[in-house]
Order: C-alpha cells, then sequence, then structure tokens
C-alpha cells in the first residue's frame, strides 16, 4: 500500500504519546447555564487539549467533525489557514527541532496533523466515525494520512460539498465550487442512518385513494425488445378497453405474471381520469421499507449551505462583535447537521477539536431542538479571543436567545456549556502526582489506564465523583478502585490513600476479582492472592500504553 512521506515525520509520528496529560480549569464567567449538560467548550492548543479530555471520554465519541487549516497559504485573516501561526510554528521548534524552521508548509501541516488525528482516533466508539473538511491543496495528503492512521480498510467516502451557489468572475483559471469532507469510519461497525425526507421527497406522493396516499413512477425500463423479448407485451386500459403496447426501443419493467398481480391487487395508475394512454405504477408511501433517505457523496448547496449564507448565519448571531468579520469562510450550521443526520444518535457526543467559530455546537443544538436529542458537544479552540468572543459567545447565544442585527428577538434552542481552559499536567517533572489533582481527576486517568475507556458519565462528573465512593466501576468483570484523597474519609495510615485490612472492610463488595490503585499495600501479597487482589502502587502503574 502506498505510504506517505515528508519532512519531519519521524519526529511527530510517536509525540502523542508523549504529550502530558493535563488538568481542566473551568471558567465559570465564560460558561453558560447548566454547566453539567455535558457540553464543554476547551481553550488551549488542541494537541494538549485532546490529551487532557482523553482520559474521560476516549472510546465515546459517536461523531468526530474537524476542519483544520486548509493550507491555502492565505495568511491575511486572522483565523490563519496556512500553520504558519506562532503558536503552531513554537510547537514545530520544540518538537521537529531546528529542521521545523525550513519546512515547507507542506511538511508543517503534515507535522501538524498527524498526532492530533493519532490522538482523535482514541476519541471513537468502536461504531463512531470521523468527518473532515478540506480543499484541494491537501486533499491527497490528507487522504493518505488517513489511510496510515484510520486505515485505508476504513475509508468511507469523499463527499463533494458545494460550498458556492456561483462562480467567481474574475478567477485566472477554473473557479473552484466545492470543498472535499473526508469520512473514515473507526471500525466496521460502524452503520450510516437514512436521512430525513423532507418536504421536497414527501411533496412526490400527490396521490391518494383508498389505499393511502401514492406516487407514480415510470412502468418502462431502459432495455430494448431485442434485450428483454419476454417484456415486450400488450395490456390493457380497463377504463377503456385500448390495448397499449411498450415503444420497442423501451419495454416494460415488469414481467407478464408480475403485471397480472399489480392488476389484481389495483397497483396500475391510469392518470386522474383512468383513461391514461400509459400505465404507471402505484408506490404507497406507508408501504416504504424505511422512511429516509439513503445519503450520497454529492451535496449541493441546497443540501448542506453555503458560505455566503454561513457568513450571514454567524453576522447575524455576533452581529455586534468586531473579529466575526475575520472568518472569510465559516461552515453552515446545516452541512454540520448533515453530518450529525448521517453519523449520530440522538444520544451521543460530537467532538471538533478545530472549533473556530463554533458552528458544530450550534449544529448540534439545532438538531437536538429539531428532533428532541440530546447530543452533546466538545469544543477546542486554540486562540484565547477567539474562543472567548467568538466560540464561546456564539454558542451562548443562540442557546439562551439573542437579538440579531434587526433589533429582532431570536428565541434560545436551549442548552449550556462548561468553559475550560487548560491547566497544570496531571503529574510533576518528577512522575509523582500533582499537588493540585482531585479524586475525580485522578479517577478519570486510572479508569481510562486500567480500561482504555473514559469513565462512564454518572462518575466523571466533578461534583460529584470527590465524594463518591473508590468503587470506579467493573470491567470486563473486575472491580477497579481508587484510594486517593481519603475518598474513605481517611480512616488509616497517610490518610486512607494505604491499602490495610481496615480499609479492605470499607470497600463497596465485590464476587470477583478486583483492581486496587492506592499509594501502599499494607497487606501481604498471598492474602491479596487468595482475595482476588491485584494491587498497582500510584503513581508507578500509570503508564499509558502506547
Amino acid at each position: 500500500m502506498p505510504s506517505l512521506n515528508w519532512i519531519g515525520k519521524a519526529a511527530v509520528v510517536n509525540h502523542h504519546q508523549d504529550v502530558p496529560f493535563r488538568l481542566l480549569e473551568p471558567v465559570q464567567s465564560l460558561s453558560c447555564g447548566d454547566t453539567e449538560t455535558g457540553n464543554l467548550i476547551v481553550q488551549g492548543d488542541n494537541l494538549l487539549a485532546l490529551k487532557a479530555l482523553l482520559p474521560r471520554y476516549a472510546g465515546q465519541v459517536k461523531c468526530i467533525y474537524i476542519d483544520p487549516p486548509y493550507n491555502t497559504g492565505n495568511e491575511g485573516w486572522v483565523y490563519n489557514d496556512n500553520v504558519n501561526s506562532p503558536e503552531i510554528r513554537r510547537w514545530l521548534g520544540e518538537v521537529v527541532g531546528k529542521e521545523g524552521e525550513t519546512l515547507d508548509r507542506h511538511d508543517r501541516w503534515l507535522c501538524m496533523m498527524y498526532p492530533r488525528l493519532m490522538l482523535l482516533k482514541q476519541f471513537l466508539r468502536e461504531d463512531g466515525a470521523i468527518f473532515v473538511s478540506i480543499d484541494d491543496n491537501e486533499v491527497a495528503s490528507l487522504r493518505l494520512l488517513m489511510n496510515e492512521v484510520f486505515g485505508s480498510e476504513n475509508f468511507v467516502a469523499t463527499v463533494i460539498w458545494q460550498k458556492k451557489y456561483a462562480a467567481s468572475n474574475d478567477h485566472k483559471t477554473i473557479a473552484p465550487m466545492h470543498d472535499f469532507v473526508l469520512l473514515y469510519q473507526r471500525t466496521e461497525s460502524w452503520r450510516r442512518n437514512l436521512l430525513p425526507r423532507g418536504e421536497e421527497k414527501d411533496s412526490q406522493y400527490k396521490f391518494e385513494d383508498d389505499a393511502g396516499v401514492f406516487r407514480s413512477s415510470d412502468y418502462t425500463c431502459a432495455k430494448t425488445v431485442e434485450e428483454r423479448p419476454n417484456l415486450y407485451y400488450s395490456v390493457i386500459n380497463p377504463n377503456t378497453g385500448e390495448e397499449i403496447w411498450p415503444k420497442r426501443t423501451r419495454v416494460w419493467a415488469y414481467s407478464q405474471e408480475e403485471h397480472q398481480r399489480h392488476v389484481t391487487e389495483g397497483l396500475i395508475y391510469w392518470g386522474k381520469d383512468g383513461r391514461g394512454k400509459v400505465p404507471a405504477y402505484k408506490r404507497y408511501k406507508h408501504a416504504l421499507r424505511n422512511d429516509g433517505i439513503i445519503p450520497q457523496t454529492l451535496w449541493p448547496h441546497e443540501f448542506a449551505g453555503h458560505t455566503d449564507g454561513s457568513r450571514k448565519e454567524l453576522r447575524e448571531v455576533l452581529h455586534d462583535v468586531p473579529s466575526v468579520s475575520d472568518f472569510a469562510t465559516p461552515k453552515p450550521s446545516l452541512l454540520i447537521q448533515r453530518i450529525l443526520q448521517i453519523a449520530s444518535d440522538k444520544d451521543s457526543i460530537i467532538l471538533d477539536s478545530f472549533a473556530g467559530s463554533g458552528t458544530t455546537a450550534h449544529a448540534v443544538l439545532k438538531q437536538n431542538a429539531e428532533d428532541g436529542g440530546n447530543r452533546r458537544f466538545i469544543l477546542v479552540e486554540m486562540d484565547e479571543g477567539i474562543a472567548r468572543d467568538v466560540t464561546a459567545e456564539r454558542v451562548k447565544r443562540v442557546a439562551q436567545g439573542y437579538t440579531n442585527g434587526k433589533g429582532q428577538p431570536v428565541e434560545g434552542l436551549g442548552g449550556g456549556f462548561q468553559f475550560c481552559t487548560l491547566g497544570k499536567p496531571l503529574f510533576d517533572a518528577r512522575g509523582h502526582i500533582s499537588v493540585d489533582v482531585r479524586f475525580a481527576e485522578l479517577a478519570r486517568f486510572v479508569w481510562f489506564v486500567e480500561t482504555g475507556m473514559g469513565l462512564p458519565a454518572k462518575r466523571a462528573s466533578r461534583n460529584t465523583a470527590d465524594t463518591a465512593s473508590p468503587l470506579l466501576g467493573m470491567h470486563e468483570g473486575r472491580a477497579v478502585y481508587l484510594l486517593y484523597n481519603g475518598i474513605l474519609k481517611d480512616r488509616s495510615i497517610d490518610g486512607g490513600n494505604v491499602l490495610t485490612s481496615l480499609l479492605l472492610e470499607h470497600l463497596p463488595a465485590h464476587d470477583g476479582p478486583k483492581v486496587v490503585y492506592a499509594a501502599r499495600c499494607a497487606i501481604g501479597a498471598e492474602r491479596l492472592r487468595k482475595l482476588g487482589i491485584t494491587f498497582k502502587q500510584l503513581p508507578y502503574h500509570l503508564r499509558v500504553a502506547p
């Protein structure tokens, strides 16, 4: 299989493993409404933020949508599209070294994308999928990169989205009218949804009889009498008695036996007055095998929106925010809604690590309002000003309601979110657990190390986990416990962080194997074996497998 190579690849291919796990610090003043909804906006480098989110959300995300820099070379606007921002250049210098100073923009782009995709893959559920927007500048490289990270066997489709409805009159060569959206599944367990039918499709069912609402469809097929002689026969209009033959170049679509069954079951339509010259087949709406439309790879702007509309959509909400004018090509919320309709269920997590103007969150709230869903979003935005003034402010307004540029009130879609920044690393330079780490934060990390999954939502809440049980949960028949920060109301040596016989009596019971994480163990190895307990010492057993 062809592989992709570039200058700097060797330095970044395993870099995602070296990124430290960090704490997330809630910022209440920038949060909105009920912060326990599960919606989250994180401000910070998305590589660091993804690593910080991994212990909570690994294997939990149903759908990822990202709109990374297209690497067009355009540096004329604040939301940089050519990975030449100070943040990226500084990161390249630290990771790639001196060689990073001379990389061309394509090498820089690939260095930036690879470790982020490697982390994103770990977030997906087995039945999850990732959608990536891109244009001609990097689509070929991205396809090879996605093959390497997700596996070529998990490629599903390349969607062509018509982003413009009118061509530029002053374009020097061939005016671009579309972008691409690459779709990869996590595993073959992924299944696409059918799209809602919509008024246009339903309007085709414009006839009705005693059996129900139906539409008429062609009774002929594109075959000649020479190709299908058995489909060349006469039929009788029962209302006129007229004998009707098909054209020799376009015979009937059904055999004589099938036609007789259609006659018996009343499935032939002869027009409003019953005197038509050509029969049609009745397709009843209630007989549809599925009440939806199979998604296609061609998405015209009428179906998925366009960039002109998305700019107006953003400015309608943030008409009084000057920096909104810097967003020349935000994605329309309808585009993301189509992705959600295809690739999410009503109770799923949606992740966007290149959040920008917050369109993904807007689309999630809109889709929830339309179908009664409870999808949650996780957004990551690097730029502090954009995250605060655009991303979070837009989501806040569409959730709670706002006044548009015309002074008209717009009702909110409901929902809230917690805004967070990146805090200190989970471990200090010596590999010890940082003193600021609370039980809830360490619990998420321990569960991730033990299972490779995010801690279930019932235990992951920071507000409840600190006062909950040391039993984190069950995984593959074994119970996982954490003794830390006096979770059992102290009770023993070193504030309850040591596994002793006394503490053992207070652990929630489990009739099966147990795994206990603690600072030390005061119980002998033979007794641990008889009790079915595997002891793992903090912090030394908190090593994440590559």
